[in-house]
């Protein structure tokens, strides 16, 4: 019988090809390294030249846990490291511009963490540092990877739906942003930590909207200084559009982390499993209703892998692929700057109570 979802399972699959594997050294040895990153890259047999951070003692432990050989005692060490010409920066936003200059000026090409900076000039600054170092910089966006939004982007490209014209995201969830302090702190919140990603994953999938407008709020009593309500409304050229909603104070154990792509000949539909009972999340969903195969009805696709950590492999691959071919990664610097560029767009239309043209 045939495997309708055999084409798109194939073009969801992320495999690294041996022949584009360097070895990588990190800076940050946070959670998100230790649970994410560290695990994708075993995963796909990548080589870990070193880690660094400027708790010494984190990184010996994260690198005990995962096998990694070497702990840099400084930048400087890691920049000096000839066999390290991959680096993976996952650090605090603020302190990201200047390891990451001085990692181009060591000829690394690098891996940055979202977002590139609070600040777009920075951000346009450093994308263009890297151009001039001739380095290739990629941002890892890697919610577009995960399985359920590559198969996603694989069945709009394949037609299934026909002319996508609205997509949308509903999360409706608990998140504990008090894990972790420094985000709780930040006086902006949700759509430079959360929605980033979404916003993204639209890019991927519509293009490039016109218009925007924003609205981000608090919650009564919230401890958190930042905005964890928000909604974004996304004007594309002529009549497709793109909604947005996030809430992260849902505390009634009905969570909801949905999506939805409608076309004019079907629809796709799906959860982020990741959201649901955070951090230890569930399996993602997925199914399509389409008169273009047809499907009878909404069709489960099978969704094997998570955002966490398996998505994750994404961005690195990639930038492996564009250095031995000398092609661009996905999501490359200029990029990511798109992505960026809505987010502030919609902190200008939230602040102003107007829509914004990008």
């Amino acid at each position: 019988m045939r495997d309708p979802f055999a084409p798109i399972r194939a073009a969801a699959n992320i495999a690294v090809d041996d022949a584009h594997k360097q070895p990588i050294a990190l800076v940050g040895a946070g959670e998100i390294v230790d649970v994410a990153h560290l695990p994708a890259y075993a995963a796909h047999g990548l080589s870990i030249a070193g880690i660094f951070d400027i708790d010494t003692n984190k990184a010996h432990r994260v690198a005990e846990r995962h096998g990694v050989g070497r702990v840099y005692r400084s930048l400087d060490e890691l920049a000096a490291d000839a066999q390290a010409p991959v680096v993976d920066i996952a650090v605090f936003p603020w302190a990201q511009f200047d390891i990451a200059r001085e990692l181009l000026d060591a000829g690394k090409h690098l891996l940055c963490q979202k977002p590139l900076s609070y600040d777009f000039a920075q951000a346009k600054q450093l994308v263009d540092y890297a151009a001039h170092r001739n380095r290739l910089l990629a941002v890892n966006q890697q919610l577009r990877f995960a399985e359920s939004i590559a198969a996603t982007r694989a069945m709009v490209s394949e037609g299934w739906i026909g002319e996508p014209y609205e997509m949308s995201w509903d999360f409706h969830v608990f998140t504990p942003w008090q894990n972790w302090a420094w985000v709780a702190d930040l006086p902006q919140l949700d759509l430079q930590q959360f929605t980033i990603h979404p916003l993204d994953t639209v890019r991927c999938v519509l293009g490039e909207p016109r218009w925007v407008y924003g609205n981000q709020a608090s919650a009564p009593g919230q401890t958190e200084k930042g905005e964890t309500r928000t909604v974004s409304v996304l004007e594309f050229d002529g009549e497709t559009r793109a909604f947005l909603r996030s809430c992260h104070k849902n505390t009634t154990g009905d969570p909801r982390a949905e999506f939805r792509i409608d076309g004019t000949r079907g629809s796709i539909k799906g959860t982020i499993g990741l959201m649901y009972d955070y951090p230890r999340g569930r399996a993602d969903t997925l199914a399509v209703n389409s008169a273009v195969l047809p499907t009878d009805g909404w069709l489960p696709y099978p969704v094997l892998t998570r955002w966490i950590p398996d998505a994750f492999i994404g961005p690195m691959a990639s930038l492996l692929e564009a250095i031995a071919t000398g092609g661009q990664p996905a999501t490359n610097g200029s990029d990511n700057l798109a992505t960026l560029r809505l987010v502030h767009a919609l902190y200008e239309s939230g602040r102003e109570h107007k829509v914004v043209r990008i």
